[in-house]
């Protein structure tokens, strides 16, 4: 029988580990990143996601520690505006077709630079904004152009706890846990 390895979590170079340190806001993908990229519906027609509760506990820690966090998605769902709210994320933005041009308003916003955020996605529509922020991870289970193109691969998938992963290794390089 065939098992699929998970990559390895990406080393973090000294050079990361400072772009790690400058990091003031997080802005994560939902399906394939918070979620197992599944679009779950019952019988009635109701859709239904997965979210984890230790990526949860992970955007509470980052709040905590003072960084913005923030869900930028293409879907439009009453499910990730709940989430957000129950997480208190400031910044909600679903039907985003052009997640870089949102993502450089929200920096604008909170008087950011780029390169003081971190971005975590998992697919094509993900690479702009990944290639262009200080600091870029995705979950194990991303779409490889995208693995090949952050600066970290998580050794969690999406909705796994690839978030979390993400915030302890912020944190960390901050100097919190």
């Amino acid at each position: 029988m065939s098992r699929s390895k998970t990559p390895a979590p990406t080393k973090l170079t000294r050079s990361l580990q400072a772009a790690l340190g400058k990091v003031r806001m997080l802005a994560m993908d939902v399906d394939g990143v918070l979620t197992d990229a599944g679009m779950y519906y019952s019988e009635t027609g109701d859709e239904l996601k997965k979210f984890n509760t230790r990526d949860g506990m992970g955007i509470k820690m980052l709040q905590a520690a003072g960084i913005i966090t923030a869900f930028i998605t293409k879907e439009k769902t009453a499910i990730v505006e709940r989430r957000g709210r129950k997480l208190a994320v400031p910044e909600v933005h679903q039907g985003v077709e052009d997640k870089l041009t949102d993502l450089t308003r929200l920096a604008r916003k909170y008087g950011l630079t780029l390169a003081q955020v971190a971005h975590i996605g998992d697919d094509i529509n993900d690479l702009e904004a990944l290639r262009a922020v200080g600091f870029s991870a995705a979950p194990a289970d991303a779409m490889p152009i995208v693995i090949q193109a952050v600066h970290y691969v998580c050794a969690r998938k999406g909705g796994e706890g690839a978030v979390r992963e993400l915030a302890d290794i912020i944190l960390a390089a901050r100097g919190k846990s």
